[in-house]
């Protein structure tokens, strides 16, 4: 993997300003200073950005999830100070990347690991991992709403694959809706259902995969089961 790829990939940065911090030699790999060109193995690399070490350091593999609040960014650092989901994990014992993203605005279940090829299993096309989401909307989707969302719904990059999708609970001017994807774009939840004419007034992963979010508490973590991890081998 191109070293810019994996520290744009883990939230760290960009990928353009990985370039850059790359090409001004603050990035080192195994204790040499990286160029644009270098690739890693997560697995066996040690890489050090500004002198502090962000993988390498302890070789034990960990798997958690955490159950993400809003007002929390999916990345491991920001500029402007905003809060990040690091700081939320940083009692684990050792440095652990997000996998995926959640926007700020979104809670709920968002995995976690050291482990490079974990990470590419589960968020590979081809592996069709499903991700749950409660989407708690103003309006009342008819049968017409949902059977699009069933069959794809184009957005403005394209028509999404088909989703899993059914009403579950009914409010005063909105309702829940359980909508399951195996894509990864973007807001992809939201602009769908912008796209026919509802607002999400909040969201929240439930899922991914056989792992569930279960009464964990907000900004709280768990270390996966085997059974978890053995799922996406």
């Amino acid at each position: 993997m191109r070293l810019q790829k994996f520290l744009s990939a883990q939230g760290i940065m960009s990928r353009r300003a990985a370039e850059e911090e790359i090409a001004a030699g603050r990035v080192k790999v195994n204790g040499e200073v990286a160029d644009i060109g270098t690739k890693i193995d997560p697995e066996r690399d040690r890489i050090e950005y500004r002198g502090k070490v962000i993988l390498g350091g302890d070789k034990r593999k960990v798997y958690l999830m955490l159950n993400k609040p809003r007002g929390y960014l999916t990345s491991m650092s920001d500029d402007r100070g905003r809060p990040c989901v690091s700081e939320l994990v940083s009692d684990v014992g050792v440095r652990v990347y997000p996998i995926g993203r959640l926007d700020l605005e979104s809670e709920g279940l968002l995995l976690f690991t050291n482990d490079g090829d974990f990470a590419n299993r589960v968020t590979h096309p081809r592996r069709n991992v499903y991700k749950t989401y409660i989407a708690h909307i103003k309006g009342f989707p008819d049968y017409k709403a949902l059977n699009i969302l069933r069959r794809g719904v184009l957005l403005d990059d394209g028509k999404t694959l088909p989703a899993k999708a059914e009403v579950i609970k009914a409010y005063p001017g909105g309702c829940d809706v359980k909508i399951s994807i195996h894509e990864g774009r973007n807001r992809q939840i939201r602009r769908m259902f912008s796209a026919l004419g509802f607002e999400v007034l909040s969201l929240c992963r439930t899922e991914v995969g056989n792992v569930m979010l279960g009464n964990i508490p907000l900004g709280r973590w768990r270390h996966l089961t085997s059974g978890e991890i053995s799922f996406f081998a």
